[in-house]
């Protein structure tokens, strides 16, 4: 059963300016992001969040349950979504820690990549801080 339009109007319209949560069509159902970042789901006219510590700590004893068959287990959001303050605040703080998780997925590459093209050029560690590289 597809998402209802409305439903995904009520929930975003909950949610601070702040927030900049956007909602896009996707198979029927709907991707939720703050700015460029995907923070959760709605799903046959159900809330979920994507799974973080911060989230976590921020709802206390969350329920989780896949958004559809087959996939990871998101935060399922039922009593709160009434709640636009609640509500807000944990987007604010799941956005917050996807953003830090991609930011340091994205050192960790480059830092894997510069130590690749060292290894190739025949570089050592000692090499690289002898030339002010590290």
């Amino acid at each position: 059963m597809a998402s209802d339009q409305a439903f995904v109007d009520f929930v975003v319209d909950q949610l601070d300016a702040d927030c900049a949560v956007s909602a896009r069509k996707m198979f029927g159902e709907y991707g939720l992001y703050s700015g460029s970042k995907f923070i959760g789901a709605i799903c046959d006219d159900r809330l979920f969040i994507k799974p973080t510590d911060a989230g976590r700590a921020y709802i206390g004893d969350p329920v989780e349950a896949p958004p559809y068959p087959g996939a990871r287990d998101s935060f399922l959001i039922e009593d709160g979504i009434e709640d636009g303050e609640w509500l807000s605040e944990l987007v604010r703080v799941t956005a917050a820690e996807i953003a830090g998780a991609e930011a340091e997925e994205a050192y960790a590459a480059e830092e894997a990549r510069e130590a690749e093209e060292a290894a190739v050029a025949g570089e050592t560690p000692a090499h690289r801080s002898a030339w002010g590289r590290t």
